[in-house]
This record gives C-alpha cells, structure tokens and sequence, in this order.
C-alpha cells in the first residue's frame, strides 16, 4: 500500500493534478479532488449523454420566451449609445445628466440624514411624510389651490417611476393615448406595456424658419390634434419643457389640448421634469391650473431634475386623489417605497425633515432672488445654452434654440455627410452619430429615437445634445477637463476641416 501510495505521489499525473488543486482549489485536500475526479468520470462512462450544470429543457419551449407586453420592446437608445461613448476619449454630449456639482446644502442635508439610524429603515410608501408635506406647501402655491400631501401626491422612484405607475394604474387594455412626437423614449413603451395604443401626433416645424429656428418653432396642428382624440382616447400625455426639442407649450396652446381633454373626457399626463428651467421670456404653465383639469391631470415632477442629482432617482406624481390612488395601488404592489435617507435631512436638534423637501422649501421662498438655485441654474445654463449654439452654427449645423431644458437638437443637413457606406436599416441620424462617434470622438443622442416610424423623415436629420455641462465660462469651474470646452474644439476643428 505504501508502495502504490508512493508511486502516485511521484506520477506526474498526479503533480499535476496537485498543482491544479492548489491553483483552483486551495481549500480542498488534493484526495478530495481526486475522489471528485473519479465520480466525474465513473457517471460519464455510465450515462455519457448526462449534462451539467443546467437543466435539461426547450430553449424554444413558450414558456421561456418573452410576455407579449414586452414584445418589440428590447431596443434601447441608451443602452446603444451610452456604452459606445464610455470611452474617455470621447466628448459625452448625448445622455442627459450633469456633470455639475448640486447645490450644497442639497449634498449635506443627505449626509446629515443618513447618521440617523431611524432615517435608514423603511418610510411611508407613498412618500416620507415630510417630503410630501413639502411638496403640497411648494405646489399648493403654484397651482394656487390647497394640496392634500397624503391623498393626492405619490413619491416614486424618479420621473420614469411616476409615469410607470400613471401608465399601470389608469391606462387600460384597448385604450388609446395620445403622444406628442418628439417625446421622451419610455412614452410609447410604457403605453404599450399597459395593453393600450399609441397614437403619435407630430410637432411640426414653421415653413418659414429653417434657420436661425427656435423651439417656439415648433408647433401642433390643431386640426390634426383634434382628429387624434375618439371614443376610445383615455389620455395625451404631454411634456413641457419638451426633451428633446425644449419647447415650452404657451398658456393657448395648452388651452387647445385642455378643451379637447374635456371635450373627450380625456386624461392628461403632463411630464414637468423640466419645469424649473426656463428661460427669458418665457413662461412655464402648468395645464392643470387651467379650468377644468385639475381634476383630470397627473403632474410628474423630479429631484433629479430640480437639483441636478439625477442619481438619485425620486419623482413625484400630483393630482386629484380620484387619480392619485390608483397609481398609489402600483406603487404598493411595486416598488413600495423610496430610499428613507434620500428623502431625509436631520438638523442637530433632532428635527428631522426630507433632504429634497427642505431644498424645494428653501428655493421656492427665494423664488426671484439671486441666492434661488431654480432661477439661478436656468440663467446659467442660458450661457451655456448660447454657447453651444454658436459653435454648432460655427460647425455648419443649424441648432434649434430652446426655450427650457437643457438639450438643444441641431440640423445636420447643410454639412451633407455621405453615409451611404454604413448600414442601410437605421436612420440618418443614428448613422450620423456612430459616424461622428468614431471619426470626431463626439457623441450625442438620435432625435428618431424620440418619434415613431412615420415620422423618421421629418426628424432624421436632427441630434441631440446636452449642455448641463462644464465649461470655462466662469460657472462651475471644477478641477477636470471641461466638457462643453472639449467639444468647442471638436467643433471647431470640424469646422476648419
């Protein structure tokens, strides 16, 4: 015996299997692997065909494929985007997030709130109680109208969570909702995912304005408004300022969709996320302060947005409880609630209130005064809104001023980029991108990303870009390579090319 065990201690098989032991499995005894070995081997030799590590099943079987409602639904322009400009040698204008600091009363009142222990555990589902005490006192005054903070606001987890819960807890299979082109990419997924139709309406571009065009510009056919709305219309979801266009609806044209609204005893789900920021001479109305529609509208609004922490993910939804409890009942049965201490800021006297809650307090009684980050981060972001169309124009693309926001689409028409080498089945604009992507190192976003089939031709020529960025303009000057700058030389290079 001492004899075999010896002769297998010298066999090269055996030190080999000894220095795979020690590499893959430094805890297990070099027996034990053998023994393991041999267990392997003696079911292969009695069932060959045995598979491991999975079970044996139909790939194809029906019950592994995908729910109808999410059919067609897999492609995303983010996902296609965002990682082909993860390089960092590429200047990121496409997604939508700042790379400014948030305010810093914003920042501390979240470290602050996660040292209190209770501030870590669940909150109020619908929304910590604070936060939505906030919300009714900063929006009861807007709407001009007494909000009741427990009844008739749900805190979701972001903008995109408050639209979610709207789509499931008021759109019902075989309805119809209507749909403003350009729009935000979740719309018509959303809506398809709650069994309804998608009804695409686009706005359209003033003959007389191909140049020099801002995003007053672009407007609704009212006669072709109108001829959207039926029997089976349940709502028109609505986005002002717009992303991508930045258009801010007039208080008439709002009027338009509210009397048709009332008319067909429709819904309207009006996505403010952008409400804060706009610009000179303009005027953000919301549509359910006009008559009849309070008790018909879904509001959404954003942290992320409004602070410019878009990590942080919490939205609201404001509307008659009538409305509100459905999209409470989502919630519930959903999510449930949202992070405790991204809604909570504790002061040192044991005064506990919400993070995001004492930002909306604190800046809507500032409202016109130089120190309110509402009004201070839209004049800023003006600058750089400006900007960033004067080096587009320099570059030989026509840019579309916006009113609110911060994106700016611009047309590519005039620098007649051939692309008929690239793949034939996408759109100019997304060819365009992955062009300028490689040979420019500059990425942005396809504006028929945001618009149906049918109207792929009237906005193909069209990207987007985002200007909540850095810049040597004197604002946010932090210690890193400015982004806006970055891209001003990009733009420039191009031009002189």
């Amino acid at each position: 015996m001492r004899s075999s065990k010896l002769e297998m201690l010298n066999c090269p098989r055996y030190k080999y299997l000894n220095e795979i032991s020690v590499t893959f499995f430094p805890d297990m005894n070099i027996t034990h692997v053998l023994r393991s070995c041999r267990s392997v081997c003696s079911l292969l030799k009695t069932n060959p065909t045995r598979k491991f590590f999975s079970t044996q099943f139909n790939m194809t079987s029906s019950k592994h494929t995908n729910t109808k409602r999410i059919e067609g639904l897999d492609k995303n322009v983010w996902v296609a985007f965002t990682s082909v400009a993860a390089d960092p040698t590429i200047v990121n204008l496409g997604q939508g997030y700042p790379d400014i600091p948030p305010p810093s009363y914003v920042k501390e009142a979240l470290a602050q709130a996660v040292m209190v222990d209770r501030l870590n555990q669940y909150t109020r589902g619908f929304g910590h109680p604070t936060l939505v005490k906030a919300l009714s006192q900063v929006y009861g005054k807007v709407y001009g109208r007494q909000i009741d903070p427990f009844k008739e606001i749900l805190v979701t987890v972001g903008g995109y969570g408050s639209l979610f819960s709207t789509m499931q807890g008021l759109v019902e299979e075989g309805d119809e909702v209507i749909i403003i082109e350009p729009f935000f990419d979740c719309y018509v997924p959303m809506v398809r995912m709650a069994g309804a139709k998608p009804v695409l309406i686009p706005l359209r571009l003033k003959s007389s304005k191909k140049t020099d065009a801002s995003s007053a510009d672009w407007v609704l056919d009212q006669d072709e408004l109108a001829s959207k709305f039926n029997s089976k219309t349940k709502a028109i979801i609505i986005n002002t300022p717009n992303n991508p266009i930045g258009k801010v609806f007039t208080r008439s044209e709002l009027q338009v969709i509210a009397d048709l609204c009332i008319k067909h005893d429709a819904l309207c789900f009006s996505d403010e996320v952008y409400e804060w920021l706009v610009y000179k001479g303009h005027e953000h109305v919301k549509i359910a302060t006009l008559p009849g529609m309070w008790d018909r509208t879904i509001t959404i609004g954003s942290a992320g947005k409004t602070f410019s922490v878009t990590g942080w993910k919490l939205g609201w939804s404001i509307g008659p409880e009538h409305l509100v409890k459905h999209l409470q009942t989502v919630m519930q049965n959903m999510l449930y609630t949202c992070p405790t201490p991204l809604q909570a800021q504790c002061y040192s006297w044991v005064d506990v209130t919400e993070a995001v809650a004492q930002g909306l307090l604190r800046d809507f009684e500032l409202m016109g005064q130089p120190d309110c980050y509402f009004t201070s981060l839209a004049e800023e972001l003006e600058v750089k809104r400006d900007r960033m169309a004067t080096i587009l124009k320099q570059a030989g693309m026509n840019p579309v001023v916006p009113e609110g926001g911060y994106f700016m689409i611009a047309d590519v028409t005039a620098l007649n980029q051939d692309l008929s080498h690239m793949e034939d089945d996408e759109p100019y604009d997304y060819k365009f991108i992955r062009w300028m992507i490689k040979e420019k190192k500059l990425a942005a976003i396809p504006v028929t990303a945001f618009c149906g089939e049918e109207s792929i031709k009237h906005f193909e020529k069209y990207i987007r870009l985002c200007f909540i960025k850095v810049g040597s303009d004197g604002l946010w000057d932090i210690l890193q390579d400015s982004t806006l700058d970055a891209a001003e030389a990009v733009l420039r290079n191009w031009s002189k090319a």
